[in-house]
């Protein structure tokens, strides 16, 4: 396969980062005036729909607590009317992006099943797996552990929720829907029925878990093997050229991304949230310190390398809010740093669902920034409680859409937390699923080195190397 060379890779960030920038100044005009008009009807509709509520509280006439009820299902039907208006405007440039992130998902699974059967079949047994497998369930449960340590250290310093006095959602409001965990549901979840519906529902985690198994197989049979690696080899390398030519509408797929995000929420949401918003990113910035310094103590100074190296697809990952659509690029990069092929196809899609640390973090920060908002003390046994319970779900319920979201919304109502906070944080998260992506990047990347370094397959690096 032809060498990926660095201009080129160096051009790319460039197109993204100026379509980063040129997308949030349209995003900003189009907020003023192409969709002005819908922004300030749901502006109107949010401040009516909160007066309801407060007057729905006070009264205790039954006759004009149905008239309120039935005004504010109107002022509800009539602001989902004004956003569909809204996203039906700004639907060309979500598409871009949408587009993108389809290419992406075509991508994902056949490169994982394809790279991941050769990665198997050339460590050459079982127990070789078992032993990689175990560092890196290893390495992941420690960074899990502290992301969510991190979350809970932080939110109970800075007490956002007390901080900003935001006015609460009513408590029967239905934000999204949780999923209970469930041993059941985690193993249905982890084992694939069928590779070909895996792979259609993207489930890199079951993907992962047949390739392994076909991987083993096909390293015990010997000779004849070797004939289906040089297919599995060969297809890879296909759609590695494949994601070459995706990849070059990656700054296309930015500049939609950023103009629809800036243009629907506007920059005065960042005034409101400015204190939350703030605090999150402080937040994850200190994650990053504390990854790349547990990296540094196992591969030393080539750590801040390899973050410069991730840089392109961490740029992605934050522009589109998808660590998946970073995936192909940071592959090829680690490669290039120095991490061999099966590790790399190994230890990374894995990461994909046990390793998200930002998005771990995120949900002890909001978690208790919601229970905070309620005024509900959490005793410090209780928080660790909760830790733990994110610990398990969140492993349960990966790959499913926002899904950061749904394990707040399980985890709330197990501690009697009212799920209708998460409306406080949904008008926001976009801003801060960009962040998340971006450190599930770094941290899956610092994962795949430091295995490597474990592994003494970490190798000189290499930004000529062909993938």
């Amino acid at each position: 396969m032809a060498e990926i060379k660095p201009e080129k890779k160096s051009r790319l960030t460039l197109y993204i980062i100026i379509a980063l920038f040129i997308g949030i100044t349209l995003g900003f005009i189009l907020n003023k005036t192409y969709v002005s008009k819908e922004n300030g009807l749901i502006q109107v509709a949010d401040f009516e729909i909160e007066t309801l509520n407060s007057e729905i509280k006070k009264t205790s006439d039954s006759v004009t607590y149905q008239a309120l009820e039935k005004n504010k299902k109107i002022v509800v039907k009539e602001r989902s009317e004004v956003l569909a208006a809204r996203d039906k405007k700004m639907e060309p440039f979500s598409l871009l992006a949408d587009i993108f992130l389809r290419l992406i998902k075509m991508i994902v699974a056949p490169l994982v099943l394809c790279t991941l059967i050769v990665g198997v079949a050339k460590l050459g047994d079982i127990n070789s797996v078992g032993r990689i497998g175990g560092k890196t369930l290893l390495w992941f449960l420690c960074a899990s552990l502290l992301s969510l340590l991190l979350g809970l250290v932080l939110v109970n310093i800075f007490k956002p929720g007390i901080a900003m006095h935001l006015p609460l959602p009513e408590n029967n409001e239905s934000v999204v829907a949780r999923v209970a965990f469930s041993l059941k549901e985690f193993l249905y979840h982890m084992f694939p029925s069928s590779i070909i519906d895996a792979m259609a529902k993207n489930e890199i985690l079951q993907i992962v878990i047949f390739a392994v198994f076909f991987g083993v197989a096909t390293a015990a049979i010997g000779e004849q093997g070797k004939i289906v690696i040089k297919a599995f080899d060969a297809a890879a390398h296909v759609i590695l050229k494949v994601t070459g030519y995706v990849m070059n509408f990656a700054p296309v797929a930015v500049f939609g991304a950023m103009t629809a995000v800036v243009a629907k929420q506007g920059l005065g949401i960042l005034k409101t949230y400015s204190l939350f918003i703030g605090e999150f990113y402080i937040g994850l910035a200190l994650l990053w310190f504390l990854l790349g310094l547990a990296g540094f103590l196992v591969i030393g100074k080539r750590v801040i390398n390899l973050i410069k190296r991730v840089k392109e697809p961490v740029l992605l990952a934050f522009s589109t809010s998808s660590s998946e659509a970073a995936f192909p690029k940071t592959m090829e990069e680690l490669q290039k740093f120095g991490c061999k092929d099966k590790i790399v196809s190994f230890v990374l899609p894995l990461g994909y669902s046990f390793n998200l640390d930002g998005s771990m973090m995120y949900m002890t920060f909001a978690s208790l920034f919601i229970a905070q908002s309620y005024n509900i003390t959490l005793a410090l046994g209780t928080q660790l409680s909760m830790l733990l319970v994110l610990m398990v779900t969140s492993k349960g319920i990966a790959g499913v859409p926002r899904a950061s979201l749904v394990v707040i919304a399980g985890t709330l109502a197990t501690f009697n937390i009212p799920e209708a906070g998460l409306a406080l944080l949904i008008g926001i998260d976009p801003l801060l699923d960009m962040g998340r992506s971006a450190t599930n990047v770094i941290g899956n990347s610092i994962a795949t080195a430091v295995v490597s370094r474990w592994e003494n397959s970490l190798e000189k690096e290499d930004p000529d190397r062909a993938i």
